[in-house]
């Protein structure tokens, strides 16, 4: 496995951070590709490249050996390896994965983001838009293009209508229900905490215990799930609920 500190290649990474950094494992077969990566993170003061792995077995290791925030994977190496993205999750629940993909693919886009994938980026995309998109998916977002959302919206409502037995809805706290409704309107965390006159962190955890309690993974799966189940109501439909939640 390729463990790099900031200047020499080889040696063990010292692994402290300042806090508020975001702690990046580059997952890719091409050395160059991470090379050129690793350049562009280096020019950012809050985000560090933590460790370097070529396969899924370095980044398994990697991922239990070193704390971090965010893996940038490259989408070749889960050709046929249906399984990695829960095992790193069980792993490490907190970590945030997006995968560069060669081309858009509906089926694969979909299973990724049903799997718990956070963003699906082109190999090609901007240095500039690289980092917004991993500042943006550290902070707990989505990362997700409107063709996207548009197969995710019809896969959902797709599996939706095929459940004979809907689940339980669980019970929420008027606060966590207050929460719902500020997702569903496109609302940022800080600006959640603002309305509701408390911390982002508090809005984080229970965010957390929403996801838990409703079985969703992400902003945009919370959104959908509470429309479809008219666990709350909104002025607008799926879609443009789901744009909402996809750019705040």
């Amino acid at each position: 496995m390729d463990f790099l500190d900031d200047s020499t290649e080889g040696e063990v990474l010292d692994a402290r951070v300042k806090p508020g950094t975001v702690r990046i494992i580059l997952a890719d077969s091409q050395a160059i590709y991470r090379v050129g990566i690793r350049k562009v993170f280096a020019l950012e003061d809050d985000l560090r490249v933590v460790a370097q792995a070529d396969s899924l077995e370095n980044l398994r290791l990697a991922v239990e050996r070193f704390p971090s925030d965010v893996v940038l994977l490259e989408g070749s190496l889960l050709a046929g390896t249906a399984n990695v993205i829960p095992e790193l999750l069980r792993v490490a629940p907190d970590l945030k994965l997006i995968v560069q993909a060669v081309a858009a693919d509906e089926s694969h886009t979909v299973e990724l983001y049903r799997r718990g994938v956070r963003g699906i980026i082109s190999r090609s995309i901007s240095p500039d838009l690289l980092v917004r998109c991993v500042r943006r998916i550290a902070a707990g977002e989505t990362w997700i293009d409107n063709q996207s959302v548009n197969w995710v919206i019809e896969a959902y409502r797709s599996q939706a209508s095929a459940l004979v037995s809907p689940r339980t809805q669980p019970r929420l706290s008027p606060k966590e229900m207050a929460i719902i409704t500020c997702i569903t309107q496109g609302k940022r965390n800080k600006e959640i905490a603002f309305q509701l006159n408390t911390t982002e962190q508090v809005i984080k955890n229970y965010l957390r215990k929403i996801y838990d309690k409703l079985g969703v993974s992400d902003r945009l799966e919370l959104a959908l799930y509470c429309l479809h189940n008219k666990i709350i109501q909104a002025d607008a439909d799926e879609e443009l609920v789901a744009h909402k939640v996809v750019g705040s």
